[in-house]
C-alpha cells in the first residue's frame, strides 16, 4: 500500500446511535460511512477509526459496548484504530504519528459530531498540513436548543469550506486507487 491519502471515520461508535437520542438521520449516515469504507476499500486506502473516550459513566466510555464501533461498519483487522478524550482528534494522540510514518498527506473524513470533533479536526488538521477533503454528506450530529441537526451541518460545511476543507459529495467522490 502506498496511497498518500487516508479514510478517516469519527466516532461512529454504538453509543452515539442509542435508540433513545439518535443521531439525526442516522441511517443515512451510516449508509454513506459504509459506501465510503467500500470505495476506500476498493482503491487500497488506509481506514482509520478515531473513537472517542467519554470517561468514566459516559456512553461512550472506553472499553464498555457503547464504545465499541457500530456493527454496520466495523473495521478489519488492517485497519488502525485512534482513542482521543477531546474533540481534535490529534490532541494528545497517536493520529499524527500514524500519518507520518504512512506518509498521509490527504484526509477524507467522515463522522460524528459535526460541531465539535469533525470541526476541530477539520481544523486542527488543516493547521497541521494535511489537505482535508470533508464528506459534505457523511457527518451528523443531534438538533440542539437553537438549530436543527440539518442547519448545523450546513453551517459547518459553509464554515470550514475552502479555508480549512475541500467539500466533496459521497456520491461523486472516487479514492484513487494505489493497485
Amino acid at each position: 500500500m502506498s496511497s498518500s491519502t487516508a479514510l478517516v471515520i469519527m466516532d461512529m461508535q454504538q453509543g452515539n446511535f442509542d435508540e433513545r437520542f439518535p443521531i439525526v438521520a442516522s441511517d443515512q449516515l451510516l449508509l454513506v460511512t459504509k459506501m465510503m469504507i467500500q470505495k476506500a476499500r476498493d482503491a487500497d486506502i488506509p481506514i482509520i477509526y478515531v473513537l472517542n473516550d467519554g470517561g468514566p459513566g459516559a456512553i461512550d466510555e472506553s472499553g464498555e459496548s457503547g464504545w465499541e464501533i457500530h456493527a454496520d461498519i466495523r473495521p478489519e483487522p488492517k485497519d488502525i484504530l485512534v482513542e482521543k478524550k477531546t474533540p481534535d482528534a490529534f490532541h494528545e494522540t497517536k493520529l499524527k504519528e500514524i500519518l507520518d510514518k504512512m506518509r498521509i498527506k490527504k484526509l477524507v473524513l467522515v463522522g460524528l459530531q459535526t460541531e465539535f470533533c469533525v470541526d476541530t479536526t477539520c481544523r486542527r488538521g488543516s493547521i497541521l498540513g494535511y489537505k482535508i477533503q470533508l464528506v459534505k454528506d457523511g457527518h451528523g450530529t443531534w438538533n440542539s436548543d437553537s438549530l436543527s441537526a440539518e442547519q448545523i451541518i450546513t453551517h459547518h460545511n459553509t464554515v470550514l469550506a475552502g479555508w480549512f476543507v475541500e467539500l466533496v459529495s459521497s456520491t461523486d467522490f472516487e479514492f484513487e486507487s494505489t493497485t
